[in-house]
């Protein structure tokens, strides 16, 4: 049987006590080197698991700062395939970390559903987000991700309605990706109270672990989100940060952040 490694990062971090952390990069940005240099070190920095965005032409859910990653991706031609050969590269650099693909339907529907799955299984994908799929039109994705135990983890807002987070609870799997505010993807000053909000009435309908996303950038933001929820997910902050570092100090600077973000202490020269 599959290793269930959400399961197993999860259960780590409730053993722990410790606030949840997992971060969001785009896969093949700035370069498809790049992420394979820095999940490994993003991972020894603090992060319990990894979110590798597929780079996709209109990312309507982001914010500016991942829709120019994703962008700068697309233009060097990154494609999902490229995508399941990055996390194949990386499963044996990080063998008990989560690696989820977080994108769009369109590059899956148009790779395969049957393939997909297949290759996700093959190279180790732990999960997939897929941000436009509205959970009633998921269950052919989910039928074949699920028979090869990829989990399909719903994606929750605010504006959720209590019916449709009933029924996205019933066959989720890995977690549950709780959005913290309305609008796209984004650093924020602040953590939006609609995330512990939406929290509470989705731990009603689910024993799954829940992380918080969106608008998260700081490390107290992080300990403020994990009083409810078991993890938060920051992805526009350290993408700025990425987007802002030279390329010879990509991976340092990533690190240090990420390493900031996990509470961890920070040695003056910082690694990579």
């Amino acid at each position: 049987m599959a290793r269930d490694r959400i399961r197993e990062s999860f259960a780590a971090i409730s053993k722990e006590g410790k606030a949840g952390l997992i971060v969001f990069l785009t896969a093949g940005f700035p370069d498809r080197e790049a992420t394979l240099e820095l999940v490994p070190a993003l991972v020894e920095a603090g992060a319990d698991a990894v979110e590798l965005g597929v780079p996709f032409s209109d990312p309507l859910a982001e914010g500016p700062t991942i829709q120019q990653s994703s962008f700068l991706a697309v233009q060097q031609q990154v494609s999902l395939a490229d995508c399941l050969g990055m996390v194949e590269q990386l499963r044996d650099k990080v063998p008990d970390t989560p690696l989820v693909l977080m994108g769009y339907y369109n590059p899956i529907f148009n790779y395969g559903l049957v393939k997909f799955a297949q290759e996700a299984q093959r190279v180790g994908v732990d999960g997939i987000i897929a941000v436009d799929l509205p959970h009633v039109e998921s269950a052919p994705l989910a039928e074949q991700c699920r028979a090869k135990g990829v989990h399909i983890i719903p994606l929750l807002a605010p504006t959720s309605t209590d019916a449709s987070i009933r029924t996205a609870c019933t066959d989720a799997g890995g977690f549950i990706y709780c959005i913290s505010l309305t609008g796209v993807t984004g650093a924020r000053d602040s953590v939006s109270d609609r995330g512990a909000q939406l929290v509470d009435r989705v731990r009603a309908h689910t024993s799954l672990p829940l992380a918080v996303g969106f608008g998260i950038s700081r490390r107290e933001h992080v300990v403020d989100v994990c009083r409810k929820a078991e993890a938060a997910v920051v992805g526009s902050a350290l993408v700025q940060v990425m987007l802002e570092s030279p390329r010879d100090q990509l991976v340092r600077r990533a690190s240090r952040f990420v390493a900031e973000l996990a509470g961890k202490q920070v040695a003056a020269g910082g690694s990579g």
